[in-house]
């Protein structure tokens, strides 16, 4: 299993407004495209200077399927965030190989 991880800091001026975002458009449409088997949402818990951190965490069966949503969705759904919220949110994103869980 493929884990994709994208970790984004919020500014606490759009902070609910990402939120219900988050929950009631984005990660629903990040889930239509198929690839992924499911997510887990979660706020990373640090003392931050500015702004909240949250992690996505989502589940793809392989690689495969990940690259294909890099070339058919990320790009028009990393926008839709950009177009709403701009500067005020940064994320960054990291792949993870599943080598063993219980």
């Amino acid at each position: 299993m493929i884990i994709y991880n994208v970790t984004v800091n919020v500014d606490d001026s759009i902070r609910d407004r990402w939120l219900q975002w988050m929950l009631d458009e984005h990660l629903q449409a990040v889930m239509d495209t198929g690839l992924f088997k499911g997510y887990r949402f979660t706020r990373v818990m640090v003392e931050e200077e500015s702004g909240t951190t949250y992690s996505v965490q989502y589940q793809a069966e392989d690689l495969e399927s990940f690259k294909l949503y890099e070339q058919l969705y990320a790009q028009k759904l990393r926008q839709e965030g950009i177009a709403k919220f701009g500067s005020k949110m940064v994320a960054f994103r990291t792949l993870l190989e599943v080598i063993d869980e219980k």
